[in-house]
């Protein structure tokens, strides 16, 4: 796994895809911050912190579907391991017209576009998605 949040934004939208009501990742304290984000705005529906009898801790992701059909259609990865993309307040733009969000990495943690703008912060964009 060289980028662990584009594994995870990919693996939800095929679960999506293909119909799966959950998926399973490992955990990560930034991976929850993103799923916890993504819940607010509506792409998830459930999010479970799972420990397997060895200590291991893992994310169980619940798949948010509207009408039958999964509401994450596409995921834009902005900002990459080789290429890092900031956005301070004033340039936090709208993805399609408003019909998607997009995620940023802010002092005051993983927030989405709408929330950042409130908050009047600025930082890395990790994604679009819609």
């Amino acid at each position: 796994m060289k980028d662990p949040i584009a594994d995870m934004m990919n693996m939800l939208k095929n679960a999506g895809n293909a119909g799966k009501p959950t998926i399973t990742i490992p955990h990560s304290k930034h991976k929850l911050a993103i799923a916890k984000c993504l819940k607010d705005q509506g792409y998830l529906a459930s999010i479970e912190e799972v420990k397997n009898k060895n200590g291991i801790m893992s994310l169980t992701l619940g798949v948010a579907y509207s009408a039958g059909l999964p509401k994450i259609k596409h995921v834009d990865r902005v900002s990459k391991t080789s290429r890092r993309v900031y956005s301070g307040v004033d340039t936090i733009t709208k993805v399609r017209q408003g019909q998607g969000i997009v995620v940023l990495s802010t002092p005051k943690g993983i927030l989405s576009g709408k929330d950042a703008k409130t908050a009047q912060v600025g930082g890395e964009v990790l994604f679009n998605i819609w």
